[in-house]
C-alpha cells in the first residue's frame, strides 16, 4: 500500500471515529436529558442568565423549517438525509486530509444523531436555547442540539481548509 493510500484508510479511519463519537454523546445527551433528568417533567433548567436547557421537537429541518408538511414529508426527509450521508461517506472515504476527515465525520455523526431521532421519536430532540433579555425586549436563538454543533463545526472546519490549507480536499 503506497503512503497515499495509506494516509486515505488513516484519514477514514479518524472520519470513522468522529461520526461515531459525535452521534455517541449526541444520543447519550439526548438520552441522559429524557430518562435521566426527566426533562419532559421537569421543564426548563436555567443554566445561566442567557442559557436554558429546553425541551423542543423538531418535525422540520434547520430552524424548524418544513415542520408542518406532514408525514409523507418526514419520510421524505429521513430519506434525504441518509442520502446525504451516503454522499459525506464517499467523500470521506477518497480525502486524505485530516481535517476533511474530522470535519467531515462531524457532519455525518450529527447527521446520524438526528436520523436516529427520527427514526425513534419521529422528530429530533433540540434543548440547548441562547437567549438575551433586556427590560423591554427578548431575542431567543432556535433551540438545538449536540447534533446541530457538530455539523456547523464540520462545516466550519471545511469552509476553513477550502479557503487557507495548500492542498484543500475537494468535494468528489
Amino acid at each position: 500500500m503506497g503512503t497515499s493510500a495509506r494516509r486515505n484508510v488513516t484519514a477514514l479511519h479518524l472520519g470513522i471515529a468522529t461520526a461515531l463519537a459525535a452521534a455517541l454523546v449526541d444520543q447519550a445527551t439526548k438520552l441522559w436529558l429524557l430518562f435521566g433528568y426527566d426533562l419532559p417533567a421537569r421543564g426548563r433548567l436555567v443554566l445561566t442568565p442567557f442559557l436554558d436547557i429546553v425541551l423542543a421537537w423538531n418535525t422540520g429541518i434547520s430552524y424548524g423549517l418544513f415542520r408542518e408538511a406532514g408525514p409523507a414529508a418526514q419520510w421524505v426527509l429521513f430519506a434525504a438525509t441518509l442520502a446525504i450521508i451516503a454522499l459525506l461517506g464517499v467523500w470521506l472515504a477518497r480525502t486524505s486530509s485530516r481535517l476533511s476527515s474530522i470535519a467531515l465525520g462531524l457532519i455525518i455523526g450529527g447527521a446520524i444523531g438526528n436520523v436516529i431521532d427520527r427514526a425513534v421519536h419521529g422528530a429530533v430532540m433540540d434543548f440547548v436555547l441562547f437567549h438575551i433579555t433586556a427590560a423591554t425586549w427578548t431575542f431567543q436563538w432556535y433551540a438545538f442540539n449536540v447534533a446541530d454543533t457538530a455539523i456547523v463545526a464540520g462545516v466550519v472546519g471545511l469552509l476553513y481548509e477550502s479557503l487557507f490549507a495548500r492542498n484543500a480536499a475537494k468535494a468528489p
